[in-house]
Formats: structure tokens, sequence, C-alpha cells
């Protein structure tokens, strides 16, 4: 998962993101409140991990921010050193999805990060296929069953039209792409992404007239949706 941090001390920011990193996860780390809320305008993130005192705007804000303004449901651990019942309190009413007191253990870290995911992004874990009405994804074998016919897919088009069902209906941002498809990797033309989802388009059939739609956001990034076939 895609998890930014929002912490000014450098020392507790490395460790925070060495553990989720360590666990899988990709790390975006940001030492001001603004510099946080400006991202999330144009791009996506899985989870928030939010300190309280920061420069600029401070942690109580951005999450106001993020309730107010974000449609979709974003969760937020708030971490922070602030412990009294009424701090506590404030936060988890103004929105957040956990709170815990620093210092944190990384399995505490890990385990509370873990239990907002799995309410979030319900997935099963163990599962050997992940099915989409007439999409069927082998996740052992890295193949794609559409209509009871095989498709010929790359690894990099299975991953990426594995990511898009899994988010359906999300809008995803090209920095959320290439973070999970590419790695992060600085050597990918800009063109790249934007072949493959149309490679995807074409061998999956990702038009109305099959019940979903693949879609471009100008400026952002992609969204596929499911749609009434009648409607199409």
């Amino acid at each position: 998962m895609r998890i930014a941090v929002l912490d000014d001390d450098p020392a507790q920011t490395d460790l925070v993101c060495e553990t989720l990193s360590a666990a899988g996860h990709i790390c975006h780390a940001f030492a001001e409140g603004r510099a946080l809320v400006r991202q999330l305008r144009r791009q996506t993130f899985d989870l928030l991990v939010l300190d309280w005192n920061v420069p600029d705007m401070s942690g109580e804000d951005v999450l106001r921010w993020v309730r107010e303004s974000l449609s979709e449901r974003l969760p937020v651990l708030f971490m922070t050193s602030r412990g009294r019942d009424a701090d506590i309190t404030s936060i988890l009413n103004t929105g957040a999805d956990d709170y815990v007191v620093k210092p944190v253990s990384a399995g505490v870290l890990l385990a509370r990060v873990g239990s907002l995911l799995r309410r979030a992004y319900p997935l099963d874990a163990t599962a050997l296929k992940e099915i989409f009405d007439d999409y069927e994804f082998d996740l052992g074998a890295r193949h794609v069953v559409v209509r009871g016919t095989p498709v010929a897919v790359t690894q990099k088009e299975f991953e990426l039209a594995l990511l898009l069902f899994q988010h359906l209906s999300r809008p995803l941002s090209r920095a959320h792409i290439l973070d999970v498809i590419w790695k992060r990797a600085t050597d990918i033309p800009s063109r790249t992404m934007d072949t493959h989802v149309s490679v995807l388009r074409s061998k999956l059939g990702l038009r109305p007239e099959h019940g979903y739609r693949l879609t471009p956001i100008y400026g952002y990034g992609y969204r596929l949706e499911r749609i009434d076939k009648g409607a199409a």
C-alpha cells in the first residue's frame, strides 16, 4: 500500500518509513502539513500517518482538510506524543480512524496500520484468484481469463489491470500507479503508462458494452469504473 507520513522529526520519519517499507508498503515522508495537502490534491495514497505538531499546518488541520475535501474515505492513523484523553477524543471525533501515542514499537505500528488497511481495502491475501464479474485473475499463474477466454498479458499488464480492478471507481494518480507498478523507476518514459492502459483497454475489452469504462483523468491519472451495460 502507498502510505504518506507527516512528521517533522527526521529520526521518527526514518524509523516509520523503514518499518513500513520492510513490510512491503511504499512510504512517502512529509515534514510540513501544507506540503502533504498539496500532494493530496495531485495524487492518491492508501493511508495517512499524521503527527500533531508540524510546521505551517498541524496534523489536526490536515485531518480536517482530508475529511472535508476528499470524496473517498481515506484511513488516517494519528501518531503523536500528546496522550491526554481530551486530545485522543478530540482527534477521533474529528475523523481519525486510530490514535497511538509515541513512542510506538514497530510491531504495534504494523499491527495498527494493517488493521486499518484491512478494514478499508478488504482483500483476501490467501486467495488464489480474484474475480470481478467476467474478469478472473489467477494470482499464481499471473494470467487473466475474460468471459471464459484466457487473455495473454505481460506481468506489468497483469499487475496494472489487477490494481485498477482492486480500486474500482477510485481515481488513481499517475504517481500512485508508477509507485506500485514500476516501483518508482526514474527511467520510465512518460508514455509507458498510457500505452499499457491503451493495451489493457483493448485486450480486456474495458468498454461500456462490456460493463466497464477505463478513462483518463486529465492532469491526474486513471479510473476504472463499472457501468450499466444497458446504459452503454
